[in-house]
Formats: structure tokens, sequence, C-alpha cells
């Protein structure tokens, strides 16, 4: 009989052993951001009928025609002054159509010479009174001023460089030769470049030379989510990523068509996606910014118009998004923040999410001056706690700038983890709570 009462006493308490032993399982957290939106626009933004979304081509202003029917899906508003969600701006395409340089009596080969201008014909010689100035540059550094000098003249110019300074020669070729885009009109004055052994004697120089000038209309795409908190509805809080890539480039394989998937249609996805979340859930006290810009590619157009129509007094903080397409060399659920000691917004975002999977990093290629190579530089250097959000390994990214940067080379899954991250840590910066510090003015030199 005991042996009977003891085995009905362990009958009872072993599943009450087995019940305090398991732990419960928890529930996995919904991600706030629809993988299936992310999906589907950065498959439509790669995708090879946007003919690689170059600025004033087709395929550029069929993707900004795609943004806005997002924005409009989304019911956004318009940014104040503007009818459309597509925010648009002149600029200047220029071509040299002719350049015959000599110096004192030698033909100057054409790939040894560059021009700027916008004036449609050139005849300049020593004689002329007053005369282009000449800065011959022999071995020594190059003038930290000496870029915007030529890209920007404000006198006529001859620049006359050793060649020791053939790197920097073909740097300006490349964004010099072919067509080129100015935000202002360009003129009154010019500047030619020159690479040959710098003459010791008085220099003497004959210049002709004809320019094509075409003024163009580009778009930025920019959609608006009031704020509710009428105290804080007047700071803005700014979410941005560049749609532009480059277009067509020299066929590999017989592909032609440079997607920029990564770069940056996975940045142009992600303020898509957060302006969908943010709008589902309507409680943001202060305004949020969409903006998809144009231009950067080739100079940042698009971030420097945009940024002259507002007061980046009023701009809390700005998200910028450049190729989130791939993981970071942290690994899953991380990505990195530019310019992180510059302001406290990325201890702000670490912050927010503590606690969570995921985390930022600060950026771990300085030497890539990464920091003013986006759409966030021209906001930071008006003071806005401006930074680029990006898991992209430049160093050793093979695909970037090429024929393979595909849709199918993405990691979609990890793309919607960077969202998530970001909507989740801005949180405290778009209910007012938090107001990262500013950022310091400093002066960048441009380069070519």
């Amino acid at each position: 009989m005991q042996r009977v009462l003891f085995a009905l006493l362990c009958s009872c308490l072993i599943p009450t052993a087995l019940l305090a032993q398991k732990k419960p399982v928890a529930a996995p957290v919904a991600s706030p951001i629809a993988t299936a939106t992310v999906d589907r626009v950065v498959r439509a933004l790669a995708a090879d009928d946007m003919q690689g979304r170059a600025t004033t081509q087709p395929g550029g202003l069929k993707a900004a025609q795609f943004l806005a029917a997002e924005f409009r899906r989304l019911e956004l508003a318009m940014l104040p002054g503007l009818t459309t969600y597509e925010q648009t701006f002149p600029a200047y395409e220029t071509r040299t159509a002719a350049l015959y340089v000599t110096i004192n009596g030698v033909n100057v080969p054409h790939d040894k010479a560059l021009l700027v201008s916008g004036e449609p014909k050139l005849n300049w010689s020593d004689d002329d009174d007053p005369a282009a100035r000449v800065m011959v540059i022999g071995e020594q550094a190059l003038p930290p001023q000496l870029f915007g000098q030529i890209l920007q003249p404000k006198e006529n110019l001859i620049v006359i460089l050793d060649p020791a300074h053939a790197p920097e020669f073909e740097r300006l070729a490349r964004r010099l030769r072919g067509t080129t885009l100015h935000a202002d009109k360009p003129g009154p004055y010019s500047c030619v470049v020159v690479l040959t052994t710098t003459p010791n004697a008085a220099i003497k120089f004959r210049v002709a030379a004809n320019t094509a000038v075409r003024p163009l209309e580009l778009r930025n795409v920019v959609g608006v989510l009031p704020g509710h908190d009428k105290a804080r509805a007047e700071e803005l809080v700014v979410f941005s990523a560049h749609y532009d890539h480059l277009g067509f480039l020299p066929p590999v394989a017989g592909d032609s068509i440079a997607n920029g998937a990564d770069d940056d249609a996975s940045g142009t996805t992600a303020v898509v996606a957060l302006a969908e979340h943010f709008r589902k859930k309507n409680d943001n006290a202060r305004t949020l910014v969409f903006v998809a810009f144009t231009g950067e590619e080739i100079g940042g157009y698009g971030a420097q118009y945009f940024s002259k129509q507002l007061d980046p007094q009023r701009v809390a903080a700005m998200f910028n998004i450049e190729m989130i397409g791939k993981q970071a060399k942290f690994g899953p659920n991380t990505a990195f923040i530019t310019g992180f000691d510059k302001s406290d917004f990325g201890k702000l975002l670490q912050q927010n999410l503590a606690g969570s999977p995921f985390r930022f990093e600060p950026d771990p290629y300085p030497e890539q001056n990464l920091f003013y190579r986006s759409d966030n530089a021209t906001l930071a250097r008006l003071g806005v706690p401006a930074h680029t959000i990006s898991t992209d390994q430049i160093p050793t990214d093979k695909r970037y700038h090429t024929v393979d940067d595909e849709v199918e080379s993405l990691d979609v899954a990890n793309m919607t983890a960077v969202i998530t991250a970001i909507a989740r840590s801005a949180t405290g910066i778009i209910s007012g709570a938090q107001t990262p510090t500013r950022i310091a003015p400093e002066a960048v030199v441009k380069r070519p």
C-alpha cells in the first residue's frame, strides 16, 4: 500500500516539476517596418527599366515619379510652398566642345588640358588687357584652396600643373570631361588647367575654346508629416537618402546598367518605409520631412538646394541613410554612424536601443571622410546634427559604382532590421524628448 501511495505521489509531482523547469518562451517582437514594402520599393528602384537613375536622364525622372507616387499613397503633406511632391530647381550643364592651348609656343595635348567655363567662346592670349592670371605650380604641395579656385573661378585663370600632380589632374579630368553640372549659371569667369612641365621663363599663352551650355530642371522628392505638438511642430526631423545613381557604364558581360541597388536604392527605400511607419503611428510631436535627393553622385546638388529652403536652426536632426543593403563589418544587426564624435546624435540612438539586439557603432572608416561625402554634409556645415547611417564596407566593396550593384546582392532582412532600428532609435528625437547637440561649423576643403 505504501508503494502505491508513493507511486501516486510521484505521478502528481513529476508534471509539476517539469512545468517548473520549463522556461516561458518570449514572443518575437514584431518589426514595425513592413518587409513587403522594403522588398517592393528596392526592387522597383533598382530595376533595369530605371536605367540606373542618372540625374538629368529619363531613368532619374522615372524614379522621381515613382517616389512621388509612394508619398501620394501615404497621403503625406507637401512641403510648404509646393503644390507637388517634386521640389524642382534649375541647374546648368556645360560641355567643352573644343579646347586648344599653347604654352610658350608649344601645343598642349588635348588630354593634358581641361576647361571650366560657361562662356560660349574663349579667345585668350597673354597680350590681352587685362590678361588671364597664370598660376604655375611646381612639384610642391598643392594649395588647399586650389580646387575651389578651379571649379568656381572668381577671375580668368590658367593653372599650370607640374607632371608630379598627374593623379590630382586625372581626378579633375574625371569630373570635368564630358558634361559638368552647375548649381548656378556658370560665368562670367573661366579657368584652364594644363598638365605640363612648368616653364622657368615668362609665360606666353594662347587659348581658344567653345563651350555648350544647357539649362536643366532637377528634382528632389519631398513629403511631410506635420507635428502634432504645437510647441514642437515648427521643429523638423529630416529622413533622407539620394535616389540618383550613375546610369549607364561601359558594358561588362553585356550589362551596362549601373542599377545602384545598394547605392542608394537601399537608403531611399528606407525613407519610404520610415514614412509609412510614422504615418501609421501618427503621433510625432515634431514635423517629419522625408526627402529623396537628386544629384548626390555628381556634387550633392539636391541636398544643397533643399538646405537653402530651410532655416537650419529649425532642424533638430537629420537621419541620412546611405547604402544599408549588406551587413556591416560588425556583423548582423549593426550599422555605423558617420561623424559620431561631432554631436551626441549617435549616443542618443545607442541609448534608445539599449536592451535590443541592434547596435549602432561609430564610423569605422574615418580615412574615407564619409561624413562629408553624402547628403548630410550641407546641413552639417550649417550646424545641424546631420549624420549618415550606413552598413557598407566601402574599402572592400567591389560592387560599389559598378554594374554588379544589383538587387540580388542585397540582404533585405538585414535592411529591414536597420530600418527598424532607425525607427526605434529616433523616437526620442521625434517626440521632442531628446534634441541632439549642434555640430560646430568647420571649413571643408573642396576636392575634385
